[in-house]
């Protein structure tokens, strides 16, 4: 087994010291539990008792999976920034790294692509910004730089992670990965697929409180084509609703996936629409964030929904 994913297996126990897993059966529905109305991203609150926020993906990577590197270049990178925010973006959430497999990059490469990034968007645009890294040092030069937000793919694995965002008073997203970042996974197993991850989020959540972290700041994100088959992001699509009981506000990041395109057939660049149905699928289902590439469609999704309530609760 690869020395990395080893070390992200070792500090995932390291941190469950406490945590007791329960594996209960599952119900057929599960209820919304999740009753804030009111997120906190750093200090400033957002209302999201009637409409999901949507979050702009900014890659600053050669390699991105979707954009294949179209904005690595600072001044492109700031002018798509410029058309996420004018078309509607609550949040730009920046990444240095893609998730996938890939030629090795460095931490100083991170924080210099990272780093830069965050300092520009903070100084041109009033949203929040979020970083997207599993590392920490990364993640504390970004939140040096302007960031209010980590978004950590691999669960909080580096243990300095929820303490420098703590330090901080930045909020966090905990995600849930089987193995580690920038690896392959293909062949997933779980004792059961929404019980497992549930025991995980719900363990990083414990971990984040321990650091300091109140509940308002604490978002989760189940993972989807991250550890999972796509039938498995498929079904954990479909029952998002079931990780409401965790009491704490969803991240929903579909856009553009592979298992969108195992289920329609539809080419990674034509994905628009489905990435779309993806979105109104997660906020029906209880998810109030939405991370999207196409931030006009993420706010036409949120929008309707909203209206949609809205009437229905007339």
């Amino acid at each position: 087994m690869n020395l990395l994913v080893i070390y992200f297996k070792i500090s995932h126990r390291k941190h469950n010291s406490k945590l007791a897993k329960s594996k209960t059966k599952r119900p057929l529905k599960s209820k919304a539990l999740v009753s804030m109305e009111k997120i906190f991203l750093g200090d400033r609150p957002y209302d999201i008792s009637q409409r999901a926020l949507v979050m702009g993906i900014l890659n600053r990577t050669p390699d991105s999976f979707f954009d294949g590197g179209k904005y690595f270049d600072l001044d492109d990178f700031l002018n798509q920034a410029e058309t996420l925010v004018n078309n509607g973006a609550d949040i730009l959430d920046v990444g240095g790294v893609k998730a996938g497999p890939d030629e090795e990059v460095t931490e100083a490469e991170e924080i210099e692509r990272v780093a830069s990034s965050v300092e520009a968007l903070s100084k041109r645009f009033d949203v929040a910004i979020s970083v997207d890294t599993w590392r920490a040092t990364v993640a504390k030069e970004a939140f040096s730089k302007g960031a209010v937000l980590g978004n950590d793919i691999s669960g909080f694995a580096d243990p300095d992670y929820l303490r420098f965002a703590s330090a901080a008073g930045a909020s966090v997203v905990a995600c849930h990965m089987r193995l580690a970042p920038r690896y392959a996974d293909p062949d997933p197993k779980y004792s059961d697929l929404m019980a497992d991850v549930k025991d995980f989020l719900a363990e990083r959540i414990v971990w984040a409180k321990e650091a300091g972290i109140p509940t308002e700041k604490i978002f989760i994100d189940v993972g989807l084509d991250f550890g999972k088959t796509y039938e498995m992001s498929a079904k954990m699509l479909f029952e998002m609703n079931y990780f409401t009981s965790l009491g704490h506000h969803m991240v929903l990041a579909a856009s553009n996936k592979e298992f969108l395109g195992f289920l329609t057939g539809i080419e990674r660049s034509k994905r628009g629409g489905v990435s779309m149905a993806a979105s109104i699928i997660g906020i029906e289902r209880g998810c109030k964030i939405i991370r999207v590439h196409d931030v006009a469609a993420g706010v036409a999704a949120a929008d309707m929904m909203a209206n949609m309530a809205n009437i229905s609760n007339q």
